[in-house]
């Protein structure tokens, strides 16, 4: 049986040898084959294939020290932006993605967020001689922001007559500089008449969009305060859950609003739906009063129109009356 099997394999490399088409296609399967088993050896080597590692926790610890600590575990570390918070060092890391205690491939990149060093400062723009709503977008691309609104009477609503920072007014060709994130006084005309704005509705908003809605409706930004747990690092995520005078209702120009902000996305859902059903009566409300004030002026100004000719008469008469007496 042996010689039987023998006698068959050696007949088969026989053929084999004399089909070269046949042995050409073994020949390449097999190499085919073989860089297929390398690849995946490679890949295993390359990816680390089931091996992981702890992402430490970064954060309040100088950049040097963070790199360290990275490099221990394996990690790469990537500067991702940088803010200034007066109360850390500069080169503090705040924040980190991934955060502590994550699972992640060796090499893996976590991106920090570091403490600068000194705050950046910007040249403060001219926004005088223009609309309030033109001052304040000039302002926040240049990095800055309105820190009070004060009305002054004009006969235009809303155009800004000037601005001053730190007592100092800004004037056209003025070089003065400001950190990043301060605030610009600005003085608003206001005509008597037209010395009143509607609320805006606030809530559910972040605090830079509750901001701005406010300063284009004339109004300014009132304390501010939020929920426990609630730092300089999360703040930005955080919307309005509450604000001191409702939307819709009619205040005059330059009020301070307060806020107050949480991370609670059920709270402010809530409180948002309670606060859109009084906006729409309190809409209600303020369009009848706006109309009744329409009516008693149209018609002191239709009693004052009435009695002029009946004054000019008298004052025709009065001095013909005492000539003749």
């Amino acid at each position: 049986m042996m010689m039987k099997n023998t006698a068959h394999e050696a007949s088969f490399r026989s053929k084999l040898r004399r089909n070269r088409l046949a042995m050409n296609l073994l020949a390449i399967a097999a190499l085919l084959l073989a860089l297929a088993l390398a690849a995946h050896l490679l890949m295993q080597l390359g990816t680390r294939h089931g091996a992981r590692r702890t992402v430490p926790d970064l954060a309040g610890i100088r950049l040097a020290d963070a790199e360290r600590l990275a490099a221990k575990n394996d990690l790469k570390l990537h500067i991702n932006d940088s803010l200034f918070v007066p109360a850390y060092e500069g080169g503090t890391v705040l924040d980190q993605l991934p955060k502590e205690g994550v699972e992640v491939k060796p090499g893996r990149t976590v991106y920090i967020t570091i403490n600068s060093f000194r705050q950046k400062r910007v040249p403060i723009p001219y926004v005088a001689e223009r609309s309030l709503r033109q001052a304040k977008n000039m302002l926040e691309i240049a990095g800055l922001e309105i820190a009070e609104l004060v009305y002054r009477p004009d006969m235009a609503t809303n155009y800004v007559l000037a601005e001053f920072f730190e007592g100092d007014s800004i004037r056209p060709g003025n070089k003065l500089e400001a950190e990043i994130g301060s605030g610009i006084t600005l003085h608003v005309g206001a005509e008597p008449t037209k010395n009143t704005t509607a609320v805006p509705q606030l809530i559910g908003l972040r605090l830079h969009e509750a901001k701005g809605r406010l300063w284009e409706s004339g109004l300014n930004v009132g304390r501010i305060t939020f929920d426990e747990g609630i730092d300089l690092l999360n703040r930005k995520e955080a919307c309005v859950s509450r604000q001191e005078i409702g939307a819709e209702h009619a205040a005059l120009l330059g009020t301070a609003v307060a806020l107050h902000l949480t991370l609670d996305r059920e709270a402010v859902q809530r409180e948002r739906e309670a606060a859109e059903k009084l906006a729409r009566t309190a809409a209600e409300e303020r369009l009848r009063a706006e109309e009744e004030r329409a009516d008693s002026l149209a018609r002191a100004a239709l009693e004052q129109r009435s009695a002029e000719p009946a004054a000019a008469a008298d004052a025709a008469n009065g001095p013909a009356d005492e000539f003749f007496e």
